[in-house]
């Protein structure tokens, strides 16, 4: 049963990328539209989330902080701009949120691998190393991806005392949909005028004004879009700026502009996925949130900019999210082991909650109607504590039956 409990996200991610790549050939289907970005995005995605599941399960600690270097090292070496985007300029436009949302999930990975440690020296380490994402993401001009760096290092600290991971993966969804509805709204010229005006000085008016080209494009064609790649082609705004890359600079306004409804529809039911895969990961809950954490992080940068475009930042979004998602040895154990991960969605009653790790056996003792369990926390600290009244006894190793004693070992 537990096998089958942790295959449904799998089972729901192959159908969600699978909808994604196809609708994608359906919106270009018999027009002038290249598809060919959008089944990228989705074999980076579907790639780097099983090398995370891979390097998550063997080295859990060394795989994220290896993903948080290399993130530093691709965003900060490559000053002329990342890979996996065709400008149309000179100058690579949206490197700089690109960079950003690659840093922001850097300090994720070295969050998740901090939350993962065992032994303060680790941990501080590690930080420090999210710390330094965050610094290199104000060296590199984005203020906001500084403070979405520090934000990610700010919830993995709270999680770390956090034991339900149901209530703040649903505060973190809605925050990324309020966002969404944000940029709508700024598009639509929806908000009091105040309002508006402040924000259109923080994000140009050239991109408000892309905004509302994607907004007219999603109302002329509401359920197939335009076309997959055809918003440069097809706005008065992108046309006219100079060094355009024909994005519209909104990963939502642009799906509803070229896949219409249903495009917006599948990069949802994406996003829900991946949330819906740490709610019945068997990792820690600390790990667990920090990777919820920096994903809605980038789902932020991504509401307000072009970096779901590049190839390294959807790749390392899949990688982190299986990272987050990896099952610990010995996961569906059917005798002596019982592994967490049946969370309030994908458990049964009875079931641990998310954020214990480990394994526990129950033996029964003589003269006790209790059992002693073996568990560790969510820190991977083993720790003792007694059931009220019970008898039962939480240890930090395997409780054998003493010798001579005719109870029943119950697994």
């Amino acid at each position: 049963m537990t096998q089958e409990r942790g295959s449904a996200p799998d089972v729901a991610g192959v159908v969600v990328l699978g909808a994604c790549a196809a609708w994608s050939l359906v919106s270009a289907a018999g027009r002038e539209a290249r598809p060919e970005g959008v089944l990228l995005a989705v074999l980076a995605v579907a790639a780097g989330f099983a090398c995370g599941r891979i390097c998550g399960t063997l080295l859990p600690v060394a795989a994220g902080a290896s993903a948080a270097l290399a993130a530093l090292c691709l965003a900060v070496a490559a000053r002329h701009g990342l890979p996996g985007a065709i400008p149309s300029g000179a100058v690579p436009p949206g490197h700089t949120g690109a960079a950003a949302a690659l840093l922001v999930l850097g300090a994720g990975a070295a969050c998740c691998a901090a939350a993962a440690a065992r032994g303060r020296a680790p941990r501080l380490a590690l930080r420090l190393l999210a710390l330094g994402t965050a610094g290199a993401a104000l060296a590199l001009g984005s203020a906001v991806g500084c403070g979405a760096a520090l934000t990610v290092l700010l919830c993995s600290l709270a999680a770390s005392r956090l034991r339900r991971r149901l209530p703040v993966l649903v505060a973190l969804a809605l925050v990324a949909l309020a966002l969404v509805g944000a940029s709508w709204a700024v598009a639509e010229r929806a908000l009091p005028d105040e309002v508006s005006v402040s924000l259109q000085d923080r994000l140009t008016e050239n991109r408000v004004l892309l905004w509302a080209d994607a907004v007219d494009l999603a109302q002329d064609h509401p359920v197939r879009g335009a076309g997959p790649d055809s918003f440069g082609e097809l706005s008065p705004t992108a046309q006219q700026s100079y060094l355009s890359d024909g994005k519209p600079h909104s990963a939502p306004l642009q799906q509803a502009a070229e896949q219409g409804v249903v495009g917006v529809g599948l990069l949802a039911a994406a996003y829900l996925w991946i949330m819906y895969g740490l709610l019945c990961s068997p990792r820690a809950t600390p790990v667990v949130l920090t990777a919820a954490a920096a994903l809605t992080a980038l789902a932020a940068l991504a509401s307000v900019g072009n970096a779901l475009s590049f190839t390294p930042v959807t790749a390392g979004a899949g990688l982190l999210a299986g990272l987050a998602s990896a099952r610990l040895p010995g996961y569906g154990a059917p005798e002596g082991a019982e592994l967490p991960g049946a969370g309030l969605a994908c458990g049964s009653p009875g079931t641990p909650s998310p954020g214990t790790q480990g394994t526990r056996v129950s033996h029964g003792t003589r003269g006790s109607h209790g059992t002693r369990e073996a568990r560790h926390d969510a820190s991977g600290a083993p720790g003792t504590t007694y059931g009220p009244g019970t008898g039962t006894a939480y240890g930090s190793g395997v409780a054998h039956r003493p010798r001579g004693s005719n109870a029943k070992t119950s697994a």
